[in-house]
């Protein structure tokens, strides 16, 4: 899987994937479970960098002592919004705001869509932020809907 990010503003920005054929019913509902978790997460407050104890503790987490105010002691870290899976042929797009969530989410998301392909649906590229000049985000309501909404 080829990964590259573009023009990236984090209040406002597309993810895109490119599939080696057109995804099927199941391949997209795959995918969508990924993302709707990472973005579960992210609206929790998982990406939180400042706040990664064990991480920072190294590989012998044997009676590691774990500062359950630690959280409290960082920066809010929440990802306020995500719209819709969007698909166009070998093509697929969703809108996310990441809000104050820490970068530490990409890498996360990334991992889990190299995976992802390994083993489930095979993804030819990841582009991160920017649009596509074939498919406009104009066209979209992919913004506009919250999965709050309803």
């Amino acid at each position: 899987m080829h990964i590259q990010f573009r023009e990236f503003n984090p209040f406002d920005v597309w993810i895109w994937l490119k599939f080696t054929t057109v995804p099927s019913g199941r391949e997209k509902q795959y995918v969508e479970e990924v993302f709707n978790s990472w973005f579960y997460l992210g609206k929790l407050g998982a990406f939180n960098a400042e706040n990664l104890q064990v991480q920072e503790t190294g590989l012998d987490i044997s009676y590691m002592v774990y500062d359950s105010q630690g959280y409290d002691k960082s920066l809010l870290a929440l990802m306020h919004n995500m719209g819709e899976f969007e698909y166009e042929g070998q093509w697929a797009r969703c809108w996310f705001d990441l809000g104050t969530s820490d970068a530490i989410a990409l890498d996360i998301l990334i991992n889990a869509l190299t995976q992802l392909s390994e083993e489930y649906v095979t993804i030819e590229d990841l582009y991160i932020g920017g649009e596509n000049e074939d498919w406009p985000v104009e066209d979209s309501d992919g913004r506009s809907y919250s999965i709050y909404d309803n």
